[in-house]
């Protein structure tokens, strides 16, 4: 799998092996110029509060659903509302219970959402009614993207909020990915059918 990662926002879009290589935005051609990246078909970011459980979950099973139905130029990323553990990695056991089933949380570290995530993203997931309502205060009149809770996708978790799992024991996590792995495949199969 080859993958073209902008470090700087901590976006990462990813293709199949078979689509061609992506690199990084700063590997240069012998003759200088700057390699662009692949234009994304879907652009999608994961919002929660703090950036290290669900969202961070949510990207990667997403990630992995999306080249599961084959999604070939998928951005994928993730966010948090608040500030407090930008730059660090997502909660030790967000990481543990992730790996069970084989994703892997460990490369990537928190952001907070910033306003220009309108402009990057056509697809932004609130992980809860909270967090939705913080960004629809934020929406620029411009923003003519999907805006709404995760779990709206799969109406049939009977659930619409995916429940902080950080102040909850190991079932939390567990509960977190059963609902974003639902969710996951049902965003796919909804994009892989457009």
């Amino acid at each position: 799998m080859c993958r073209w990662f902008n470090s700087a926002l901590g976006h990462q879009i990813h293709r199949p092996a078979n689509a061609g290589c992506l690199h990084t935005p700063n590997d240069r051609h012998a003759a200088g110029s700057i390699v662009k990246p692949p234009q994304a078909t879907h652009r999608i970011l994961f919002v929660c509060l703090g950036n290290i459980c669900r969202s961070p979950t949510a990207e990667v099973v997403f990630r992995h659903a999306s080249e599961k139905a084959g999604l070939a130029a998928v951005e994928v990323a993730s966010a948090g509302l608040g500030d407090w553990h930008v730059g660090g990695p997502p909660d030790a056991r967000a990481i543990r219970h992730a790996a069970k089933r084989g994703y892997d949380l460990r490369p990537l570290r928190a952001r907070q959402f910033l306003p220009a995530d309108f402009t990057r993203f056509d697809r932004i997931y609130a992980m809860d009614a909270s967090v939705l309502g913080e960004l629809e205060a934020m929406k620029p009149a411009s923003f003519t993207g999907h805006l709404g809770l995760f779990l709206d996708i799969a109406p049939h978790v009977g659930l619409r909020d995916v429940p902080d799992p950080y102040q909850m024991g190991p079932e939390g996590f567990e509960h977190v990915l059963d609902l974003v792995e639902q969710a996951s495949a049902a965003l796919a199969s909804s994009l892989s059918s457009r």
